[in-house]
C-alpha cells in the first residue's frame, strides 16, 4: 500500500512538473504574439505617414516620379506580407525606398525648410525608434521561445504538445548600411 501512495505522489510530481513545461511554453508563446502585435501597430503607423510624406515632396519635386512611385509600391508589398521573414523583406524594400526620398528632400532647401515636411520626417523617426524597440521586444521574446524549445526537457514536451519556433524579425540587411547612391 505505501508503495502504491509513493508511486501516486511520484506520477503526480510528474505530472505537475510537465504542466509547468507547458505554461511556461504558452506564456512564451503569448508573449511572442503579443510583441508581433506591437510591431504590427508601428508598422501601420508607418504605412498611414508614408503617403503624407510622399504627397509632401511631391509638391516640391514632382519629377522625381520614380522615387514616388518605388516608395508607393515598397509600401504596398509591406502592408501585404503577413510573417516576420516576409515583413523583414518588405520592410528592407520600404527602408530603402524612404532613403531614396528623403535623398530627394535634400536637393530642395524650401522643402526641408517646410514645417509640415519637418513634422513628417520628425514622426516617421519616432515611428522608426518605436519600431526598432518593438522588432527588439520580439526578438527578444522569440530566442527566449525557441530556446525553451530546444533544452531537453522541454523539447519533449513542447514536440508533444505541437509547438513549432518562431521567425525572428530582421529587416536589416549588411547592404542596406550602405550609404544610398542618388544620381540624376
Amino acid at each position: 500500500m505505501l508503495i502504491t501512495w509513493i508511486f501516486i505522489g511520484i506520477a503526480a510530481m510528474v505530472v505537475l512538473w510537465m504542466v509547468a513545461i507547458f505554461n511556461g511554453l504558452i506564456q512564451l508563446k503569448i508573449r511572442a504574439e503579443g510583441a508581433w502585435s506591437d510591431i504590427d501597430v508601428q508598422l501601420k503607423r508607418r504605412y498611414d505617414l508614408v503617403p503624407n510624406l510622399v504627397e509632401t515632396v511631391k509638391g516640391y519635386a514632382g519629377h522625381e516620379r520614380k522615387v514616388f512611385e518605388q516608395v508607393t509600391e515598397a509600401r504596398s508589398k509591406a502592408m501585404q506580407a503577413t510573417n516576420p521573414q516576409g515583413k523583414g523583406e518588405a520592410e528592407r524594400g520600404l527602408s530603402s525606398a524612404l532613403k531614396s526620398l528623403f535623398a530627394v528632400a535634400e536637393n530642395y532647401p524650401q522643402l526641408r525648410a517646410s514645417e509640415n515636411f519637418k513634422g513628417l520626417q520628425d514622426s516617421l523617426g519616432e515611428i522608426e525608434e518605436a519600431i526598432q524597440n518593438a522588432r527588439r521586444y520580439y526578438n527578444a521574446v522569440t530566442r527566449d521561445y525557441n530556446t525553451k524549445l530546444e533544452v531537453i526537457p522541454d523539447r519533449f514536451i513542447g514536440g508533444l504538445a505541437g509547438f513549432k519556433p518562431r521567425e525572428f524579425f530582421q529587416p536589416e540587411s549588411p547592404a542596406e548600411r550602405q550609404p544610398v547612391k542618388v544620381s540624376f
